[in-house]
């Protein structure tokens, strides 16, 4: 009792000034908020959340708002790859403008998103490639499996998802044979996209794949979860090369004899060519952010071949890769060139819809330009808060003749866009801002004719299977419906 009698006076200094160590806690949270000068519309989302949510929202900002050390550890990481990769691009500055040459007589001024990739070391454009679109899992899988079968170098591969399911096991199974086989079978998967696949792996003890988890997620890391390597790429023997949204999962594959199966419509590319180098090099600068013991791109990974005759294919492709880190959001300034040169159609697929400004603006102009501007997004979303934020971003695009389609099939899952019959974006970056500032993403940039062609005709099937949304039906909306927007828009910056 005498111990309770002299802690007295400290309750009743905690009682009466409470608030002043909370105020400085505050103050602190807030202000380092604003010195990390990032987006300010997602500064002042964070700001609002902390102030009108008490301790829930400076909780919610410390696993999941601060970024500041994480990225400045990714930025190093950036810069000491840079350094070593310096020597190579300057040897091959030469090719690469001779590439971009050759790229402009067939494209024009589209060719400048090359230039960007050039100018900013994202990655190399190429020539002579072979591409092959893959609609959904259907057709992605058989051929996944057979060039796994046929490796005989090296398997990598890079996924947000990698479920145990049906398929999930089936390619898990051809890794481990391949691995004992002695071929060098590197998987990288996303520790919060994965965490089946990584809990399996952590108890198999005799696995021969050299296995990581992308940024794991501890008790004391949870923050990681907000940076997601939300990447879907494979290269096998330096030669096949796969990107788009499709991740290792059955929902991917749309079984006509499963009525209850929501319908998956995604896409993939398969690459033959020297671009396949690029998505090697992708590969290997995820895998140096890991604790796997590093790997020399000489050592058979690389297969440039500078007399531009690696493959059989017209394709040029180039890609595009951005993190938490990257000096810019160069998806984002990818697809703003291509819109600014735009002259006859822009059309876009997404399943997510939570624009930046830029991008909002760069519709918007084109449309009132006179180019035909189609934005594709679904009307069922697998995200109760991303679908009504989306929603609320639309109004202003109907207003300025932009056409919106509400795909009611399934659940549209694809990333792809098309410029003109001539330049194609395929791979893993949604229209949010999430995957043009936060997520690990990459995306393919295409210049190859019959490829567009099919992405087009593609667009126009879907089409069939959706809604075209007009200014007076989102109008027509309850109020309920639009408060239920403007809510989620609200939460939009921190999706």
């Amino acid at each position: 009792m005498e111990i309770f009698e002299a802690l007295e006076p400290f309750w009743d200094f905690a009682r009466n000034w409470y608030w002043i160590p909370l105020l400085l806690l505050y103050a602190g949270v807030i202000s380092t908020i604003l010195i990390e000068n990032g987006n300010p519309t997602k500064t002042i989302a964070w700001i609002l959340v902390i102030v009108f949510l008490p301790l829930v929202g400076l909780i919610l900002y410390y696993f999941f708002g601060q970024k500041y050390v994480k990225v400045q550890k990714i930025k190093r990481i950036n810069r000491q790859q840079t350094v070593k990769l310096e020597k190579k691009w300057r040897e091959l500055d030469p090719i690469m403008d001779s590439f971009i040459q050759d790229i402009h007589e067939k494209i024009g001024d589209l060719s400048k998103v090359y230039r960007l990739m050039k100018k900013e070391r994202l990655s190399l454009p190429t020539l002579n490639n072979n591409v092959q679109l893959l609609i959904n899992g259907e057709q992605k899988f058989p051929l996944f499996i057979a060039d796994l079968l046929n490796a005989k170098h090296s398997i990598h591969m890079e996924y947000y998802i990698f479920e145990t399911d049906s398929i999930g096991t089936q390619i898990l199974d051809i890794l481990e044979n391949k691995a004992r086989e002695g071929i060098i079978v590197r998987l990288l998967v996303d520790n919060f996209g994965s965490p089946q696949l990584v809990k399996y792996m952590r108890k198999k003890q005799d696995s021969k794949i050299l296995f990581y988890a992308f940024l794991p997620v501890t008790f004391t890391s949870l923050a990681n979860s907000n940076y997601r390597n939300h990447r879907k790429i494979a290269v096998i023997d330096g030669a096949v090369g796969y990107i788009g949204g499709i991740n290792i999962s059955d929902k991917y594959i749309n079984d006509p004899k499963n009525t209850k199966q929501v319908y998956w419509r995604d896409t993939a590319v398969r690459f033959e060519g020297n671009a396949v180098n690029m998505l090697q090099l992708s590969f290997w600068s995820s895998w140096n952010q890991t604790e796997g013991i590093p790997f020399l791109l000489e050592d058979g990974y690389l297969k440039i071949n500078r007399d531009k005759e690696m493959g059989s294919g017209a394709a040029g492709v180039g890609f595009v890769s951005s993190d938490p880190a990257s000096i810019g959001p160069f998806n984002m300034e990818a697809l703003l060139l291509a819109i600014g040169e735009a002259h006859t159609s822009v059309r876009l697929c997404t399943p997510y819809y939570i624009p930046s400004q830029e991008l909002e603006r760069a519709l918007i102009v084109a449309a009132s330009s006179g180019v035909n501007v189609e934005l594709m997004i679904p009307n069922t979303s697998d995200s109760f808060l991303v679908r009504h934020a989306s929603l609320s971003f639309l109004k202003p695009l109907l207003q300025r003749n932009v056409k919106v389609y509400l795909y009611n099939k399934g659940f549209l899952h694809a990333k792809t866009v098309t410029i003109d019959d001539k330049l194609s974006f395929v791979g893993t970056v949604n229209l949010d801002i999430r995957s043009f500032y936060i997520n690990y993403e990459i995306a393919a940039i295409i210049s190859d004719p019959p490829l567009c062609i099919q992405l087009q005709n593609q667009f126009e099937q879907d089409k069939k299977e959706s809604t075209l949304l007009n200014l007076s039906t989102w109008e027509a909306r309850s109020r309920l419906e639009k408060a239920i927007d403007s809510v989620c828009r609200l939460l939009a910056p921190l999706l």
